[in-house]
């Protein structure tokens, strides 16, 4: 089911950039488009995981190189009944972790080498069990399509004055200025709800995961802290919502909040002591 509901979003999100392709150049902007949210989702689907993991210079790392990391990551692995992932190390002094991947088999968690120095076994139990929901409930490919979609509505936006009408009449000058306002913030805040909501249901399959919601309550506490001291290197706004506390938490401005890619942690900190009463 969570497979089916990942890939109607990427149709969903497919539809969307064409209808708006359509919008700005008729036909031809359809068909623009059409190649463009393909390609783009072909790539996302099958080489985002590999894109990202370079980018941070994650280090590969197996039993034998990490083993109390890998024990951890083996032990919630087999209580949720899912495939050893790949797991990498970041080496940034700032704390954070991730996962990604396109599939159960295709998995990676990454973690930066602050977290293994600032959290205790349990706190990292905690934040690799919500690594794992993530993985479980297909939130890697989820995010990384509507990110690609997001920054392809806005690309096609910022370059709608290019698409010559095809056959049919250029809309409305005011019309048009609106869409290519309206439409990157709508695909953006469908975005960033979405990876909300997931960062939500991802706490308590962690929770529930490790029968112990004070574990990531305490590892999210520090971490978030810490967020707004220091940021990860070379950190991308086009990833921050794969992070499990936002890299970007020490940027003030006046959306940050309306454009952030998580819920607050205390909000989140909250739920978590709202399951214990059901644990």
């Amino acid at each position: 089911m969570e497979q089916f509901k990942t890939y109607a979003l990427m149709i969903g999100l497919m539809l969307i950039f064409i209808w708006f392709g359509g919008m700005l150049g008729g036909q031809a902007g359809m068909v623009i488009a059409f190649l463009i949210a393909g390609g783009m989702n072909f790539y996302a689907y099958f080489y985002s995981d590999r894109q990202i993991l370079k980018h941070y210079n994650a280090i590969p790392v197996d039993r034998d190189s990490a083993s109390g990391i890998y024990a951890i990551v083996e032990r919630l692995t087999q209580r949720a009944d899912l495939p050893m992932p790949q797991i990498y190390i970041i080496p940034d002094p700032v704390p954070n972790a991730f996962a990604t991947g396109r599939d159960y088999n295709h998995a990676a968690v990454a973690v930066t080498e602050g977290l293994l120095d600032l959290l205790d076994e349990e706190e990292v139990e905690g934040v690799i069990a919500h690594e794992l929901s993530h993985i479980r409930h297909y939130d890697m490919l989820i995010g990384t399509i509507a990110a690609s979609i997001a920054g392809a509505i806005a690309m096609l936006a910022n370059f709608g004055t290019l698409f010559g009408g095809g056959d049919r009449e250029r809309p409305n000058a005011i019309v048009m200025i609106a869409m290519m306002i309206i439409m990157p913030l709508a695909a953006s805040l469908i975005q960033m709800t979405v990876s909300r909501s997931r960062e939500y249901m991802a706490d308590e399959g962690a929770a529930r995961l490790t029968g112990h919601p004070e574990w990531l309550q305490r590892g999210l506490a520090k971490l978030d802290n810490y967020a707004h001291q220091g940021l990860i290197h070379d950190a991308d706004p086009q990833t921050a919502h794969m992070f499990i506390v936002n890299p970007f938490a020490g940027v003030h401005n006046t959306l940050k909040t309306l454009f952030s890619t998580h819920p607050s942690t205390q909000s989140r900190i909250d739920r978590l002591e709202a399951l214990k009463r059901d644990l």
